[in-house]
């Protein structure tokens, strides 16, 4: 059986990557609301999937209002599908 990538087997990080999947990029508001996560806790996850190249982030300033962008990267997608394929093999699928 193939290994689960423990850094997207955190239900939150896993969360972030299924949402960055669909979209083209999200921001740091949508997603807190989407996976309903405390800010705090979503920002120490989304610079662990930076970290690792799976995600880019770009920080800006909207208004007077700071603005934090994410976006999937190829290395991320690529390790969303490998996770997938990953879990369909404990499932038998």
């Amino acid at each position: 059986m193939k290994e689960l990538n423990p850094l997207l087997h955190s239900q939150l990080r896993l969360a972030i990557m299924s949402i960055l999947m669909n979209v083209e990029e999200a921001d740091f508001v949508y997603l807190k609301e989407k996976t309903e996560s405390t800010a705090g806790n979503l920002s120490v996850q989304i610079d662990k999937l930076s970290s690792a190249g799976y995600i880019t982030v770009e920080k800006g300033v909207s208004g007077n209002r700071p603005r934090t962008i994410c976006a999937i990267t190829e290395d991320g997608i690529k390790a969303f599908e490998d996770y997938v394929n990953a879990l369909r093999s404990y499932l038998n699928l």
